[in-house]
């Protein structure tokens, strides 16, 4: 006989941790606008396992809409210090109107990189925020798992 577990909590806190992430998802595509930003289709887990893909996760960082997410060289050798400062002043120049589109969606030059948001049926779909690519080297902001 198996142990009985509390009816609905777990479910409840998945449940909860879904919501929590389509409206951050929600947030950015508003932070984001309508941009013609390029969207693989692929789920985050498929283009990190891609040839030349170094899957380097660098921390976390906020959005402009100040959307937790987290920060990951794919592509390139690059340090995690220089992504993480690509990403500020992304999100540094969505905030102050620099991006090109619909609130800011992009693309926009941040220190010779070029950093645009994905439309908000490829965040849902793939977990990805925006993507900053310079000479081969790529950086990702991705969601945080949501369970």
């Amino acid at each position: 006989m198996q142990p009985r577990r509390r009816p609905g909590r777990p479910r409840e806190r998945r449940t909860r941790l879904r919501r929590g992430a389509l409206a951050a998802a929600v947030a950015l595509g508003l932070a984001a606008g309508c941009s013609n930003a390029p969207g693989t289709g692929t789920s985050p887990a498929a283009s990190r396992s891609s040839a030349g893909t170094t899957g380097r996760r660098c921390g976390t960082a906020k959005t402009a809409a100040e959307v937790p997410v987290s920060v990951e060289i794919t592509r390139g050798q690059i340090t995690c210090s220089t992504a993480l400062a690509i990403e500020r002043g992304y999100a540094r120049a969505v905030r102050s109107g620099q991006a090109p589109g619909n609130g800011g969606g992009g693309p926009v030059k941040v220190r010779g990189w070029t950093c645009q948001g994905f439309p908000t049926p490829t965040v849902l779909k793939t977990g990805k925020a925006s993507r900053c690519t310079e000479d081969g080297n790529e950086i990702l902001e991705l969601l945080p798992d949501s369970g």
